[in-house]
């Protein structure tokens, strides 16, 4: 998926107008809250490991960091993060733009992260390494079609 990918998804549910496109890289979280001119916690980042055979997306705060005991205890299996390759294979995005926005493999499941409920505004990337979307978290759950809401970060407040 690249951005046009992820503007024709979120444009055909009505939030195409949401999207923001830079002149420079937002792939990380610094970068990205710079672009977009927010604190780095509003930045709604994308995480993705392996689980069994497929592959679970976390989105969560721009500064909050995976708790692997949680993660452990949630999924039963230790937190391993996915390779680029497989990152791109699962979810058609390259790192640094992976967003959760029409991915159609049923092997990818996304969860947000309960550290994302304290912001009324969240940006997650909008298909590629230049981009964002700004939403509310009920707007993001319902646009990545998560599974739930998880709380598997480390204490972030």
């Amino acid at each position: 998926m690249s951005i046009e990918q992820g503007r024709a998804y979120l444009t055909q549910r009505g939030y195409g107008d949401r999207i923001l496109e830079f002149s420079v890289s937002s792939a990380t979280v610094e970068l990205a809250a710079q672009a977009v001119g927010c604190e780095g916690a509003h930045i709604a980042k994308t995480l993705s490991f392996g689980v069994g055979e497929g592959c679970v997306l976390i989105v969560c705060a721009g500064d909050a960091k995976i708790d692997n005991s949680k993660f452990k205890q949630f999924f039963h299996c230790k937190a391993t993060m996915l390779t680029p390759e497989q990152v791109e294979a699962f979810t058609g995005h390259a790192v640094g733009g992976v967003c959760p926005f029409g991915i159609q493999r049923e092997d990818v499941t996304t969860y947000l992260d309960m550290s994302l409920q304290r912001f009324e505004t969240v940006y997650p990337a909008a298909g590629n390494a230049a981009s964002a979307v700004r939403l509310s978290c009920e707007e993001l759950y319902t646009l990545s079609n998560a599974a739930g809401w998880i709380d598997v970060c480390k204490n972030w407040a």
